[in-house]
């Protein structure tokens, strides 16, 4: 379990990462120039989260999603209570947090897509190790043969680019104006941005994820992160994960930027699929062999405490980018520069660590895992940690 949460704990940092792009600046994703990027290491810092970051750490967190359910069912097993239940209230509580997430503080909302594929991942419980792990495996190619798919129709049929970037400038004004307003332009800006976003998780996020619901539910059912870590398997993992995801960020980093709109930077979508995938288990296995080193107690100890709240670190994120960046507060959007931003964001994530250390040390669960553990059993969780004193509390 203390894996289990070291790896959330990492993965938070590179969902903030991602997100904090899109908070900063109404630009991001659309394949026109960012304003905001004017110098070496502006460009430097972009470069270098979409390299490493996007399309990476939601991965990871996907899989964790999907262990995570395995660890639910053995629990409601030994309880002697219906899981299924109990699941799809939880489900049902993780869309409504979601939806308010999406609308009030970010369309980017993966909360949403996580409890709608649930219901996948439900169905799909009853699957064995090695056929949920094929199954996952022909998802991402045929996700990926879909996209290869579209961009040979758009080579033959298509213009060589489907970009409007006049009309992207403009949309993008638009929406960094409303971003700066009052709350009601703010919710408005949002309300906008849904549709496009929607189809955006519908079409790439939700069919990898998935994906990785079901590797995780295959890792949750062999037990993978119970079982003694094999160092030579965490070391094969990293001389193929690195090499082949790298490969593959370097080219959808470069289709990204130069080639966007165009067949190539389909291709170039198809190819991350299968790799991006591959570079999230490499990060993984490298977080883990330094949690079975001499210094891995003390790396567990800053990780661990923010993956045991995960759910309400995710969201004070977004609370705080709101703040910062929209009409809620100081109304930054496209004022701060990517390496400014990239800076803000490791700021965060470190007083995230050490709030949630703070916080579980006297309490059982983080404040929303608690709203969200009673709507699931439909019952209040105790609020306070039974323990001694910490030397620190003194």
């Amino acid at each position: 379990m203390t894996d289990l949460d070291a790896l959330r704990g990492f993965a938070l940092l590179g969902i903030l990462i991602v997100n904090a792009t899109y908070f900063a600046s109404a630009f991001h994703g659309t394949g026109v120039d960012d304003p905001a990027v004017t110098t070496v290491a502006d460009r430097a810092a972009s470069t270098l989260i979409t390299l490493l970051f996007e399309t990476k750490f939601y991965l990871l967190f996907s899989f964790l999603f999907g262990y995570s359910f395995t660890l639910q069912r053995l629990s409601a097993e030994r309880r002697g209570t219906r899981f299924t239940a109990a699941f799809l209230r939880r489900l049902a509580a993780l869309f409504v947090i979601g939806a308010a997430h999406a609308v009030l503080l970010f369309t980017g909302d993966i909360l949403t897509t996580y409890a709608l594929l649930g219901l996948v991942l439900l169905a799909a419980g009853g699957l064995r190790v090695r056929t949920a792990a094929t199954a996952a495996c022909v998802l991402l190619v045929v996700t990926a043969a879909v996209y290869a798919g579209l961009g040979t129709l758009q080579a033959a049929f298509g213009p060589p680019s489907t970009l409007d970037a006049q009309a992207a400038t403009a949309h993008a004004q638009h929406t960094a104006a409303l971003l700066a307003g009052d709350p009601v332009q703010v919710v408005t800006a949002h309300l906008q941005e849904l549709p496009d976003t929607a189809a955006l998780l519908l079409l790439f996020q939700a069919p990898c994820a998935l994906a990785m619901f079901l590797l995780g539910l295959a890792a949750g059912k062999f037990g993978l992160l119970t079982r003694p870590a094999s160092t030579v398997l965490l070391r094969r993992i990293q001389l193929i994960g690195f090499p082949v995801g790298l490969a593959g960020a370097a080219l959808y980093t470069h289709a990204t930027t130069h080639w966007t709109g165009t067949p190539s930077e389909t291709y170039a979508l198809a190819v991350d699929v299968l790799t991006a995938p591959a570079l999230a288990a490499a990060y993984a296995a490298t977080l883990l062999r330094l949690l079975h080193s001499r210094h891995g107690q003390r790396i567990s100890g800053a990780l661990a405490p923010a993956g045991r709240m995960a759910l309400s670190n995710y969201l004070a994120q977004s609370a705080v980018l709101a703040l910062v960046f929209t009409g809620y507060g100081l109304a930054a959007v496209g004022l701060l520069h990517p390496a400014s931003v990239l800076l803000l964001t490791l700021a965060l994530y470190t007083c995230q660590l050490y709030a949630s250390a703070r916080w579980m040390r006297t309490h059982a669960y983080g404040p929303l895992e608690w709203l969200l553990r009673a709507a699931t059993h439909l019952a209040l969780p105790r609020w306070r940690r039974d323990r001694a004193p910490h030397p620190l509390d003194r």
